[in-house]
């Protein structure tokens, strides 16, 4: 009987790990010689950077000029360098999937039993429900498998499954119960139970060996990013500035030291002889606002992506990552692929802990944590993706402010970055209580307000603002107001709580006016909220969302929208793939949107910054 032992992907850029005891091959620290292997062919690209100085800094390298007579050309050296690291990849990467292609090879049928329900949302994919069990057909592709149930075929995430541990164990129950349509039946023949254990406690122990797993894999995923690429990047300050590699690896080594602290938290609470009964939610819970740090993560992979994408136009930066990947031993990946891990990884754990309270009964003593604990970082994904749309907002903002003539003082972005409502009003003030037609856009902590021109009614000349943070709002009844001598209808107030500054509005309709004090209310919520989670713009962000803004462009032009930058990271390899990822998700916190081409196309729509 041939015995394949497999850990399960845990994700679309980061695989498990897989041995067979049929396999053979290098292992990951072999060497095949002194001349060959990773270092080999890494002491041959250093010597090549006496030429064109961006090579790898490994302790002990030989002697630069002792090998440059030998060398061919830089592509020739680089194809050896690159197809040299097949044999090194990282452990569980090329392994796993050469394993079970060969059992398929060989005419083997190969069984893998679904992690999470698959709801499908394609024609050629493959849906399932967690427990089923899969016939894998073609497992060629990284992140999507072929496989089959019953009648039906298709594509589904490699990382939903776990690869049956015995690939002969009998199905032929299982197959017998499904068509009876009683699969739950059949879990004697699909999983070795403990001794008393129930089909649900099982279940919760996949799903805890589950997170226990994929969390001990993104911490060598995390490691193999901050020493292999980071590490060696600082060490070329011929080749990066600070400023790059905070645009690159924006503050991943934060997380990472966060993520070994978090991990230390859940195998205190693991129990390595009864998994099912181990009480991890506490842990999320405790660690909540920590997770807080993958915001500024997900803000800055756009940049990072561009970065990345930019760099590696240059041959030697590219040779560079390939020289950084081999030596750490990392799978085939690209580093814009590494690094969109954490993005992915935020995502995934309220999809874990869904699956755990699943499986959690409510008299279990973790079921009230795992519950609270999924809300958390529900909320956690929630509070990332609304910080990720304010960041994207600046730059709408600050696009704004260029189109506005005569602007004066400073920025708008110096206090504010969303705009909570706009629209036209009737303004008052004193002391001649004169109306005047003014244009308003209410943000947060200020009210700026423009004229428009006579002539061509999409351009705005700056007239003033109002500080909110020193007002309060007066609803005004309709008859004659007592402090500026005039009668008034669907109106109110700002008043000063610092000085005797008055501002008394009128709107056209009754609507128009609620739909202002609304706002009113909501812009304070704004700033109280913005101070208890802490969220602020940094300096830096406002200064590259001005210089952007004020870029000179074609007249009649819209700005040219950047290709978006998750299309470098879906290279699929078979051309009939699902077109998206698994956890869609993912990308909702860190696709940029589309920016308009001109603001005052939407003149009649000026709420536009507000989902």
């Amino acid at each position: 009987m041939r015995t394949q032992q497999c850990v399960e992907p845990v994700g679309p850029h980061i695989a498990g790990s897989c041995s067979s005891s049929g396999s053979s091959g290098l292992s990951p620290g072999s060497d095949s010689g002194s001349g060959g292997g990773v270092r080999g062919v890494l002491s041959r690209y250093w010597s090549l950077e006496s030429l064109h100085s961006a090579s790898v800094i490994i302790d002990g390298a030989p002697d630069k000029t002792a090998l440059v007579d030998n060398l061919g050309s830089e592509e020739d050296m680089y194809e050896e360098f690159r197809t040299s690291g097949h044999c090194y990849g990282h452990a569980g990467g090329g392994g796993e999937q050469l394993a079970i292609n060969e059992l398929i090879s060989d005419g083997s049928v190969v069984y893998a039993e679904a992690l999470w329900d698959h709801v499908t949302m394609d024609d050629q994919e493959l849906g399932f429900k967690a427990g089923d069990v899969i016939e894998v057909v073609d497992a060629t592709n990284k992140e999507w498998w072929w496989g089959r149930i019953l009648d039906s075929e298709g594509w589904f995430p490699a990382s939903f499954v776990r690869l049956w541990v015995n690939q002969d164990e009998p199905t032929d129950d299982y197959i017998t119960k499904i068509e009876d349509g009683k699969p739950e039946a059949a879990s004697g023949a699909t999983r070795r139970h403990g001794a008393g254990q129930t089909n649900k406690d099982q279940m919760r122990t996949n799903v805890i060996n589950e997170i226990m797993s994929t969390e001990k894999d993104y911490i060598k995923h995390l490691k193999d990013i901050c020493e292999g690429y980071v590490k060696q990047c600082r060490k070329r300050t011929d080749m990066f500035t600070e400023e790059q590699l905070r645009t690159i690896f924006g503050n991943i080594e934060d997380i990472y030291r966060f993520q070994k602290k978090f991990l230390k938290a859940l195998e205190k609470k693991f129990s390595k002889e009864h998994p099912h009964l181990s009480e991890i939610g506490s842990c999320f819970l405790e660690h909540q606002t920590d997770f807080q740090i993958y915001s500024e993560y997900c803000n800055n992979h756009p940049n990072a992506c561009l970065e990345l994408s930019n760099l590696t136009k240059v041959n030697r930066y590219m040779y560079f990552f390939e020289a950084c990947r081999l030596l750490q031993k990392m799978i085939d990946i690209s580093l814009d692929g590494f690094l969109l891990t954490p993005v992915q990884k935020i995502c995934k754990y309220p999809l874990q802990l869904a699956e755990l309270l699943k499986y959690t009964n409510p008299q279990h003593r973790d079921y009230k944590d795992v519950e609270a604990a999924l809300n958390a970082m529900k909320n956690v994904a929630k509070l990332i993706n609304e910080r990720k749309r304010r960041l994207e907002n600046i730059d709408k903002i600050a696009q704004w402010q260029s189109s506005i003539e005569d602007w004066e003082g400073e920025d708008v972005l110096s206090k504010s970055s969303e705009l909570i409502h706009s629209g036209e009003l009737s303004k008052f003030s004193q002391p001649q209580a004169k109306s005047q037609q003014r244009m308003f856009f209410l943000f947060d902590h200020q009210m700026v307000f423009c004229k428009k021109d006579l002539l061509r009614r999409d351009i705005l000349y700056y007239k003033g603002r109002i500080d909110m943070d020193t007002m309060d709002l007066v609803d005004v009844e309709d008859g004659k107001d007592k402090d500026f001598g005039v009668s008034v209808k669907n109106a109110f107030k700002l008043r000063s709580r610092v000085s005797d500054e008055v501002h008394l509005f009128c709107t056209k309709k009754p609507e128009q006016k609620q739909r202002w004090i609304r706002a009113f209310e909501d812009e304070r919520q704004q700033v109280q909220q913005d101070r208890e989670t802490g969220f602020a713009i940094t300096e830096v962000q406002k200064k590259q969302a001005m210089l952007n803004a004020n870029k000179s462009h074609p007249a009649g032009k819209p700005k040219a929208l950047s290709r978006p930058y998750h299309d470098l990271l879906m290279r699929q390899k078979h051309p009939t793939l699902p077109s998206r990822v698994p956890q869609q998700q993912v990308f909702i916190l860190a696709e940029p949107k589309r920016k308009p081409s001109n603001f005052w196309h939407n003149i009649g729509r000026l709420t536009p910054f507000k989902k």
